[in-house]
């Protein structure tokens, strides 16, 4: 592999995704005390870039970080909306955004976002499937999925969220920062381990 720039930032971020994951895991919820500064760091590290004031830290810049972090929230935001994750996963996805569109070029970065987004989605299905057979509740999990495809075609967003949070306690919670973190560090270990794409750059496929 060509580390042609310095890694350090994806290194960080990949830290705070395995940290926040760990968290969700044990108190099913990220503090804003991680979340927060992850995202914030993350424009502060895309404003040097911008300016070029920080060497070997990326190419990105304030704009791909701000429409990383945009895109990050905007894909995960529905899940939050009807129930199925936390506020907390919702600021984790976009700091990691933050990170991410601060380092690559811009396009690459909103790139990353979506794919590593969809293989967490699809880690989590997987595992949400395994718990729902595990637990042999699997026609509590239709009526909930009836409920909330009824409540997205007829009820606003603010009553969606409102009926969510009715129905919190009787679900059983996946904690989403894992499979969040696992998508995310598994498409970048799929892009610049497996695939040998250089470190930022690489054409996308």
């Amino acid at each position: 592999m060509d580390f042609s720039l310095n890694v350090w930032p994806i290194a960080l971020v990949s830290l705070a995704m395995i940290v926040a994951a760990i968290i969700d895991g044990w108190k099913l919820k990220v503090p804003n005390a991680l979340t927060f500064p992850l995202i914030i760091s993350g424009w502060i590290l895309g404003l040097l870039n911008t300016f070029q004031i920080l060497p070997d830290s990326g190419i990105g810049g304030i704009g791909g970080s701000l429409t990383a972090t945009l895109l990050g929230f905007a894909l995960i935001f529905p899940v939050y909306a009807i129930g199925g994750m936390g506020a907390g996963d919702v600021k984790m996805q976009m700091g990691f955004g933050a990170w991410v569109g601060a380092y690559y070029s811009f396009g690459q970065a909103q790139y990353i976002v979506l794919i590593a987004f969809c293989w967490g989605a699809i880690i989590g299905g997987i595992i949400a499937f395994f718990m729902i057979l595990f637990r042999r509740q699997i026609s509590t999990n239709i009526l909930n999925t009836r409920e909330i495809l009824s409540d997205l075609a007829t009820k606003s967003v603010d009553e969606t969220e409102q009926k969510a949070a009715a129905r919190k306690p009787r679900m059983h919670l996946l904690p989403y920062g894992i499979p969040l973190c696992l998508g995310f560090l598994g498409y970048l270990a799929y892009l610049h381990l497996y695939l040998q794409i250089p470190l930022p750059v690489y054409p996308i496929q």
